[in-house]
């Protein structure tokens, strides 16, 4: 496929089976985001709020968007903002891992890093006073609607063009856009098509309305996103530090998917969903990023010969 910039690859990904399931369950199918151009799912809401915030004449080229991210969002808009020539600042809380930190600074973009103890709220906080001392404007992947609409125009048609009949759909609940927006197509093709969100067992703000510091990266942002749309979801699923990342290692090991940590709690409540709904059914999750990304975890080796 030939393509006149990079912000046009992004998309397009593979839809890969997973194999050796119990045999009284649902198939799972997983779309593999890692192959976005920036190397997560976050490039498609980037490409759509940055579109709009440039249709909208809020930015321009040669101006700044300042955004609070957990860590794959900046990547993804560090990355956009060096191909359209748009200045980039990125705030995120100092918990997030080195490789994202690099990758950010690596397209250009500048970095400012907040308490971890104040989670996303904090970085929140803290991106719109920088965006106000700077003349910026706040990207706003938590409240502006193109998160949701990438979603369906992209994520969701991708995946029906692959899989036609999709009986349950799993995605961890960051911002909401991608768990909202292929729910919504998903639901409007076959209203019987159940649709879960997830959240960390460590921060169950939308199950337990508690709101706590966790491992999952990019999940549980301790507020409740306005782009979430809950009457989307039939459930929002827990997932346990501890199940997320030995998911994600199993993944490695036994499927040769690399994936990161929200992968690994996309893929336990997919387990789950895909046992409920049993064999003949067809279950479709995101993973949405790589286990390079958690390197610096040790959590995959520490790179030592045995």
């Amino acid at each position: 496929m030939l393509f006149k910039n990079i912000v046009d690859a992004i998309g397009y990904t593979p839809l890969v089976k997973i194999n050796g399931l119990d045999a009284d369950s649902a198939d799972i199918y997983v779309k593999l985001e890692k192959n976005n151009p920036s190397g997560s799912v976050k490039d498609r809401p980037v490409k759509y709020i940055v579109q709009d915030l440039l249709d909208s004449g809020k930015v321009a080229v040669g101006g700044t968007i300042v955004e609070s991210t957990s860590g794959n969002t900046g990547v993804g808009l560090a990355m956009v903002g060096a191909a359209l020539g748009i200045n980039v600042v990125i705030v995120m809380p100092e918990s997030m891992s080195i490789e994202r930190r690099q990758l950010i600074q690596a397209y250009g973009a500048e970095l400012i890093l907040t308490d971890k103890s104040g989670g996303m709220s904090l970085a929140g906080e803290t991106a719109e006073k920088i965006a106000a001392e700077r003349n910026g404007v706040v990207f706003g992947q938590f409240t502006n609607g193109a998160n949701v609409t990438a979603h369906e125009e992209t994520t969701a048609k991708e995946i029906l063009a692959d899989l036609p009949n999709v009986d349950g759909f799993v995605a961890g609940i960051g911002t909401g856009g991608t768990v909202s927006g292929v729910g919504h197509v998903l639901k409007e093709k076959n209203p019987a098509t159940v649709i879960w969100g997830g959240e960390p067992s460590d921060s169950p703000l939308l199950t337990e309305g508690k709101a706590s510091s966790h491992k999952i990266q990019g999940l549980g942002a301790n507020f409740i996103p306005k782009v979430l749309d809950q009457s989307a979801l039939d459930k929002v699923a827990t997932v346990s530090n501890e199940d997320a990342i030995a998911a994600a290692k199993e993944l490695a090991t036994s499927q040769g998917i690399f994936a990161g940590f929200s992968s690994g709690a996309n893929y336990v409540a997919a387990k789950e969903l895909a046992k409920e709904l049993g064999k003949g059914k067809v279950v479709v999750t995101v993973f949405p990023d790589s286990g390079e990304r958690y390197l610096s975890t040790g959590q995959f080796g520490d790179g030592h010969a045995e």
